[in-house]
């Protein structure tokens, strides 16, 4: 059988950003506004999303070698970018053989007008927005100058395509955003959007936290790749040490 899906795929949200830091500050004082003057694509990893990427990267250099990602693919964004360099150091994935691309269809969700605002800074500055959103769920609403989960899954599409020509039988290593994390569950689980959000509705996805599948060939005609993890995170330092062995988080089989 001819593989045309990775061996191993895992999907890493990246560790937390100053603008993770900056909008639970907001969201606890009651603001409107997200304080921070970085673009979204500018926003850095805070210290402790620094400690999560090398935490991460210490639970992959404890696997062998051979079942290492050998492919990292991340988000253009800063925090994704330095999440996934800090995972390639601590992790043993420095080798020339080792390959990192930076993919802009793993962009973070575009906001658009409602960028920087709480939920009652859209209520506040764009009503007419939050009642959308309302109408049409998180989904479907596109806010003027942004995405909705649909446009964010349209361009996953394409990535996947790419993965599938080029990396078949290969380990790849994806690290990106919250949503895109959710709306690559989507597509390669065959989710319905009612599934899809009710996972969603569960928990947060962590910073850096792990959801990986592996290929199994009796799934489907010709093979498919099955979710064995989701939302695993590493321990940091001086937390009990972790193994590459299965845990609470792996899914059923």
């Amino acid at each position: 059988m001819e593989k045309r899906w990775p061996a191993v795929l895992w999907i890493v949200r990246h560790g937390q950003s100053a603008g993770n830091v900056a909008r639970d500050a907001a969201d606890a004082a009651g603001l409107g506004l997200i304080d921070i003057a970085d673009r979204d694509m500018d926003v850095p990893l805070s210290p402790l999303g620094h400690q999560q990427a090398h935490a991460l990267g210490c639970w992959f250099a404890a696997m062998p070698a051979s079942q290492r990602p050998r492919t990292m693919m991340a988000s253009p964004y800063r925090r994704a970018v330095q999440t996934g360099e800090a995972i390639r150091t601590a992790g043993g994935l420095e080798r020339p053989d080792q390959r990192f691309c930076i993919d802009e269809r793993l962009r973070e969700k575009e906001f658009g007008v409602l960028d920087r605002l709480t939920r009652i800074g859209i209520e506040a500055r764009f009503p007419e927005q939050a009642e959308f959103r309302r109408l049409l769920g998180k989904f479907y609403h596109r806010p003027p100058g942004g995405e909705s989960w649909c446009d964010v899954i349209l361009r996953l599409r394409s990535l996947l395509d790419t993965i599938s020509l080029h990396h078949a039988g290969d380990r790849v290593l994806i690290v990106a955003h919250q949503v895109v994390v959710l709306c690559l569950r989507y597509l390669l689980e065959s989710l319905t959007e009612d599934e899809i959000l009710k996972i969603d509705r569960l928990a947060d996805i962590a910073n850096c936290g792990v959801t990986e599948y592996r290929f199994d060939p009796d799934k489907g005609a010709d093979g498919g790749l099955r979710l064995v993890r989701y939302n695993f995170t590493a321990p940091l330092e001086g937390e009990t040490a972790v193994t590459a062995a299965p845990d609470a988080n792996v899914a059923a089989r």
